[in-house]
């Protein structure tokens, strides 16, 4: 077996460890609390799982807030989504960017 074989066997089995990997992180839970008012939960494929609103949020008054704090909470779950594949990636193959081409 040449080196070059050896090569694409390797970055296969990472392809594999890295998809299987991967597959994990989407099925997992990620969940935030913003301001003790609003919950936030999504699988790591993205999906939102639910938004649940405490009852002092429905407070007209607090339309805006609540509005920021479902959007800021969904930013930091995929900001964290996104960290943890990045370390799946350099775990993996040893660099940051995955496979790098």
């Amino acid at each position: 077996m040449n080196q070059m074989q050896q090569m694409m066997i390797q970055a296969q089995k990472m392809q594999r460890e890295m998809q299987k990997a991967f597959d994990e992180i989407d099925k997992k839970e990620y969940k935030v609390t913003k301001a003790g008012l609003v919950t936030i939960t999504v699988l790591g494929n993205r999906q939102v799982q639910s938004i649940n609103i405490e009852p002092d949020g429905f407070d007209p008054d607090n339309k805006e807030m609540v509005e920021d704090l479902i959007i800021s909470g969904l930013n930091e779950l995929f900001e964290k989504i996104d960290k943890e594949r990045e370390e799946v990636e350099e775990r993996i193959t040893g660099r940051k960017g995955g496979f790098g081409f």
